[in-house]
């Protein structure tokens, strides 16, 4: 046989390899194999009906329902790409719609004999207030880490229990009740047959990533991530983008919360994005971003949350107690915390 007839024979499987290199390939193979599976097992997985004018079926519910957890991992992406971690998120996420539930509240009256709510505060000015409150917990966390050099985890940790213990001392502990129609359209409102918090992560996903390409802020978090002492010698202000990178997770977290309140309608600070951070870290680790920072893919945690909420969905869909789920998930971050490993890679390429 000659070389070119050995080289073409080698080929298929080189060309597999390459394949299985690429960035979103693995995350895209996860997801495609769960959605085969739901197909397989559940009947009508794939079905989508058009009901007035919206699109309905369990795809949509699981894109609906994986919003706020996209969100959420937009912004834990850029922290983690930077060396950081954020626990506060669920915290932040409880604060921010507990916030927005009590300004809006809802207090009937008489519009022309016909009973309606109207809000307590301008929805607007309500929206402001809990967006505002939450960029406010990411300035705290900015603050300690950039500016005190606090290790990224106990300084989120101060505000993971203090963010929700805020929201319980607003509330007494109580589910807060929304009455104003508008603000359910946050959460549960559609836009052209798709459900409205898709195009609100459709916007911010945009806008990241037009920032981090047509810049040089995606080069400047990349070298931050790989080596902040070099970064800061060559010009960057590393501080000051840390701070913003934790403000804008904070940023995310709030608006995931007005969603969580505005498709429940309510406030519930015990339990309201109890440990989303859980699920945003695992949906960045899944997308490929590296835990020991530089290397990002905003895209790739776009589909590692919605690997772990068809995950979920699957779960429940299927009858699985619940308890299984959080098993699953520890299985999933230790799987993932190992393959990142540098000492599991070596062993791996040396068997090879």
């Amino acid at each position: 046989m000659t070389a070119t007839h050995v080289k073409t024979a080698q080929q298929p499987a080189g060309q597999r390899r390459d394949w299985l290199a690429l960035p979103l390939a693995k995350p895209l193979l996860a997801l495609a194999v769960l959605l085969a599976l739901d197909g397989l097992f559940i009947p009508g997985f794939f079905d989508l009906v058009i009901r007035d004018g919206h699109l309905y079926g369990p795809l949509i519910d699981i894109l609906n329902r994986a919003a706020p957890l996209m969100l959420a991992a937009l912004g834990m992406t850029l922290v983690i790409a930077t060396r950081g971690i954020d626990i506060s998120v669920g915290a932040v996420v409880a604060l921010s719609g507990t916030i927005a539930a009590m300004l809006i509240g809802g207090t009937m009256v008489m519009n022309d004999g016909v009973p309606a709510y109207v809000a307590n505060t301008p929805m607007p000015l309500a929206l402001a207030a809990a967006l505002g409150a939450a960029m406010l917990c990411g300035a705290w966390n900015g603050l300690l880490v950039a500016g005190l050099k606090l290790q990224p985890i106990v300084a989120t940790l101060i505000l993971m229990v203090a963010g929700r213990g805020l929201a319980q001392l607003f509330t007494d502990g109580q589910i807060v009740t929304v009455y104003y129609q508008p603000f359910f359209f946050l959460g549960s409102g559609y836009l052209l047959g798709i459900p409205f918090s898709l195009w609100v992560v459709a916007a911010v996903l945009a806008v990241v990533g037009l920032l981090l390409k047509k810049t040089a802020l995606g080069l400047f978090i990349q070298a931050v991530g790989i080596n902040p002492v070099a970064a800061r010698l060559a010009g960057v202000r590393t501080a000051t983008l840390i701070f913003l990178v934790y403000v804008f997770c904070s940023l995310c977290a709030g608006m995931a919360g007005l969603m969580i309140s505005s498709n429940i309608k309510s406030a519930d600070a015990n339990n309201a994005g109890l440990l989303l951070e859980l699920d945003a870290i695992l949906a960045v680790t899944l997308g490929g971003t590296s835990l020991a920072g530089g290397r990002f893919s905003l895209a790739g945690s776009m589909i590692g949350a919605l690997i772990i909420q068809t995950l979920t969905w699957s779960i429940y869909s299927l009858g699985v107690p619940p308890e299984i789920n959080m098993v699953v998930k520890a299985v999933v971050v230790f799987a993932v915390c190992l393959s990142q490993s540098a000492g599991f890679q070596r062993l791996w390429k040396g068997r090879q």
